[in-house]
């Protein structure tokens, strides 16, 4: 696992540009550290030795040096693919996976990647034909950004090199700013970063002559199978696992779990040892009653794991800087993951984790939400819809001339049931998101910029009219899934652990993201994966004879510190510190007479939102802070 950086400048030395670019993401890769050089082009590489850790610098070549490669990521398919070309006659130079590369590309230009079966941000630079390839795995489990502009193409993992250049315009996207405020993550391509994008999951970018072009490479192949049967599924599911797994034990170092204590880890542990492999396992808690350590231990001994335990009694917010500064974003679920991955890094650098296996398997709270109304949604007529709608928006009038808080959750509780008949709308009530309320605007932003036009004609619905309407005319359960997984896993979920991993150079793999059990995971027809309410239904049957009981049963918890409890703690403290009436005006984004309210109002369970809408407050000024005024190095002096 590592990191990789790229310029292209016309008549530009960036050696000296790059190497700080590659020093600023140094936790991606701390075993070495490579530029490459060719015309108008600069590669960079850091490296983080997993395997060949010999041999597989970066960038690596093929036989005349003519196709250059800097690679992060792990290909678990490489020595298929590496025999395959080996009796085509390609030579090889060391044992590393990211060789195969190179000579894929030679054999089959850029028709490849769909091969690949693992996890990447690929640049590949062929010096006969001046071009450049991007490319990105095909679920964004590891991060691609790219910025271009003025005849400057810049690329990294990070967006904290990007921003180094000398003609980056440092600017605040106000768009992916209100998209963050509703749902707690930026989705898409766009970043807070002006400018910045992602390259989306299962595509590529080709640069020449000139010309930027992304296109899609890879769809995942799978039908819904109506014939399959649950006893069928329960053991495809335990076959399919058992073999990623197996796949993403390939490694020269030693290997760990993070174990929450939850069916997934759980599972994932329990293929290792099936699979023979000796096992670290790290659990951490916030001495908390939500804490996982009795299930963690149960599976621990069941499975004789070197079982390593972490339990924090802190104050969660001083490590918050650090936290943004490696997330690039104002997250609220980045504390554990940063801690967890600290504390695993003395012991090993490659940890499994269990990512993908909700998506895939329907194990969300939510899920439990949508599953009633399955049906509901298509039966309910569009005149209804509109009485529906109209009667959310008198709801949320109604509240906000009471001037009640603590009956928020209540109201949109019932805004999310005056929402059957639109899927869509449903799922983003569910998901936080508030700008179907267009007067709240007025409570969140300040009538300065709104008068801007800043956000003129943007709501976080057209960030997924595209998904739900690929899935249209399907069933609300599954249209959700779909659009969980090429949205909030993603750019929530598998963001925030590729950063807080990587924030101390520990690779996480994700073996519930291995292309064969996603595409068999979507096969199975939704009414089996869930059942009488019971999220999971189908992955909890097909691990109960592999699993203590008290795994299998247990009632899904997330790994987050609780908003209410945090908020007395610290967050009402550093909130009245940080977002101060002279600092707002200054910014001139947020409405101070808001905040000022939530603060004063008496600490209450019910304000959960706002907590968590004062937490990605105070972490957007460290982030203006760091990634636009440049201030990183006095962070928590000036911050805490």
């Amino acid at each position: 696992m590592c990191g990789i950086a790229g310029i292209f400048e016309k008549g530009t030395d960036n050696r000296a540009l790059m190497s700080g670019m590659l020093d600023a993401i140094r936790h991606r890769g701390p075993d070495d550290k490579s530029i490459y050089v060719h015309g108008d082009f600069t590669l960079g590489h850091r490296r983080l030795s997993i395997i060949d850790l010999d041999t597989g610098n970066q960038p690596l070549f093929n036989e005349d040096k003519s196709v250059a490669v800097v690679f992060n990521g792990e290909i678990y398919n490489f020595m298929e693919l590496r025999q395959e070309l080996e009796a085509k006659g390609h030579r090889f130079y060391t044992r590393s996976d990211t060789e195969v590369i190179v000579h894929l590309y030679e054999e089959h230009d850029i028709h490849f990647f769909h091969r690949l079966n693992g996890i990447f941000a690929i640049a590949l630079l062929d010096q006969r034909r001046n071009r450049l390839l991007l490319a990105r795995d095909p679920f964004g489990v590891k991060p691609l950004h790219y910025y271009l502009r003025d005849g400057i193409l810049l690329f990294a993992s990070e967006q904290k090199s990007m921003i180094l250049h000398p003609r980056f315009r440092r600017r605040l996207n106000h768009r992916a700013l209100h998209l963050h405020l509703n749902l707690r993550y930026t989705p898409g391509e766009e970043t807070l970063l002006e400018g910045v994008k992602r390259l989306p999951p299962a595509h590529l970018a080709l640069f020449e002559g000139g010309l930027f072009r992304v296109q899609r490479y890879w769809q995942p192949r799978a039908r819904v199978d109506r014939t399959i049967t649950e006893a069928d599924a329960r053991e495809g599911i335990n076959a399919r696992l058992k073999e990623a797994v197996r796949r993403q034990l390939v490694s020269d170092v030693p290997l760990g779990v993070y174990l929450s204590g939850g069916l997934d880890s759980s599972a994932i542990v329990q293929k290792m040892h099936e699979l023979g492999q000796e096992i670290n396992t790290f659990t951490l808690g916030f001495n908390e009653p939500t804490d996982e350590f009795p299930g963690a231990r149960l599976v621990a001994e069941r499975f004789h794991t070197r079982h390593h335990t972490l339990a924090l009694s802190m104050t969660p917010l001083q490590q918050l800087p650090a936290a943004i500064w490696h997330a690039e974003e104002p997250k609220i679920n980045l504390l554990q993951g940063f801690n967890l991955s600290a504390f695993v890094r003395p012991v090993t650098k490659v940890v499994l984790g269990g990512v993908g296996g909700d998506e895939l398997f329907a194990g969300y709270d939510i899920h439990r939400f949508v599953y009633p109304f399955d049906r509901w949604h298509a039966r309910v007529p569009r005149g209804l819809r509109r009485l529906l709608e109209w009667k959310s928006r008198f709801l949320f009038r109604l509240q906000t001339a009471a001037g009640a808080m603590g009956l928020d959750e209540y109201r949109r509780g019932v805004q999310m049931l005056c929402a059957i008949g639109n899927v869509e709308r449903f799922y983003l009530i569910l998901r936080n998101a508030w700008d179907h309320d267009k007067p709240f605007y007025k409570s969140i932003y300040s009538p300065a910029f709104l008068a801007s036009g800043a956000l003129d004609g943007i709501e976080t619905r057209q960030a997924f009219d595209a998904l739900f309407q690929q899935v249209e005319g399907k069933g609300a359960l599954e249209q959700v899934l779909f659009v969980e997984m090429h949205s909030k896993m993603v750019n929530d979920y598998l963001l925030v652990e590729d950063r807080v991993s990587m924030a101390h150079s520990v690779e996480q793999r994700v073996p519930f993201l291995d292309r064969d059990l996603v595409e068999y995971a979507l096969s199975i027809p939704v009414e089996l994966k869930m059942r009488h309410g019971q999220t999971k239904y189908l992955f909890r049957r097909a691990l109960a004879p592999h699993l203590p009981r008290e795994i299998v049963d247990k009632k899904k918890q997330g790994f987050a510190a609780n908003p209410y409890l945090l908020f007395k703690k610290e967050l009402e403290a550093t909130a009245r510190r940080l977002l101060t009436r002279e600092r707002l005006e200054r910014q001139g984004i947020f409405n101070y007479a808001y905040i000022r309210r939530v603060l004063d109002h008496a600490p209450s369970p019910r304000l959960r939102w706002h907590y968590n809408y004062l937490w990605l407050l105070v972490g957007l000024v460290v982030w203006e802070e760091e990634f636009l005024n440049d201030r990183r190095e006095e962070r928590v002096e000036a911050y805490f």
